[in-house]
């Protein structure tokens, strides 16, 4: 019996240009070995300064409901963010990562996802997940999370999934603190969505969408501090929660910061 032979890659050179361009590739189903490339006409974008913090979340982080991790199970979440998904299991997600009405589909393809994780690899890629305990007591289970590409001041939002309400917002809610801190300045989430809409997020001209992107990646200006790549603004994130005594709640450090821009 012979291994399934695995997906030809996009060259990463190729897709980081892509990023840095103003497009992405999506595929038409998950076993599609074909790509196309997305120019949006429009663009979503959620800005760092203006994160929404509804209560309903603002408690949920308060109360460590969830664990939140960075980079620790990227081809976990990118499995989840292409598999069907329940529309009862948790709340709507954003539209790059939605399946057709039969949700059989998937614009994850495995070569797209075998590119993503090759890029992950390379430092391009990340992820950020969200844990809860399980109820049996055998450990914790993947609940939430998203992925994207991060490069210069620019993070790429591809697709997030949820199995329990609230899960991929406070996922979102950790991305946009550590985006903060790590002195990135453009959050780009591809296709507005309800969803996407509640928590603050802007759709605007790709044209606009291109300016923003070709300044998030000139040189900052002097005094703005340094820049952080996610894994790194996460981890200093969590330095910033020891230091504040919250390390059992790191959680309302979180709340803290964006209901101060919310």
């Amino acid at each position: 019996m012979h291994a399934p032979s695995r997906p030809d890659m996009i060259d990463p050179d190729l897709l980081m240009l892509a990023y840095r361009s103003g497009i992405f590739p999506m595929a038409d189903s998950r076993d599609d070995p074909d790509i196309f490339w997305v120019e949006p006409r429009l663009r979503a974008i959620l800005p760092l300064d203006g994160f929404h913090l509804s209560r309903s979340l603002a408690r949920t982080l308060r109360r460590g409901r969830f664990t939140i991790t960075c980079n620790t199970a990227f081809s976990a979440v990118m499995e989840a963010c292409a598999a069907p998904r329940d529309p009862q299991a948790g709340e709507e997600e954003d539209g790059a990562g939605d399946e057709d009405d039969d949700g059989s589909r998937s614009w994850i393809s495995l070569r797209i996802q075998a590119s993503y994780e090759n890029l992950h690899r390379l430092g391009n890629a990340h992820s950020i997940e969200c844990w809860q305990d399980a109820p049996d007591g055998s450990g914790r289970q993947l609940v939430g999370g998203l992925y994207g590409v991060g490069f210069d001041r620019v993070f790429c939002g591809e697709s997030m999934f949820s199995r329990v309400p609230d899960s991929s917002k406070a996922a979102l809610a950790w991305l946009v603190a550590a985006l903060r801190r790590g002195g990135a300045v453009l959050l780009d989430c591809q296709f507005m969505t309800p969803h996407l809409a509640s928590m603050g997020a802007q759709e605007i001209s790709q044209q606009h969408y291109v300016e923003l992107l070709k300044a998030a990646q000139s040189a900052p200006l002097p005094g703005a501090g340094e820049v952080l790549a996610l894994p790194d603004a996460f981890a200093a994130l969590l330095e910033d929660v020891e230091a504040a005594g919250l390390a059992s709640s790191p959680g309302k450090l979180i709340a803290q910061d964006l209901t101060q821009t919310s």
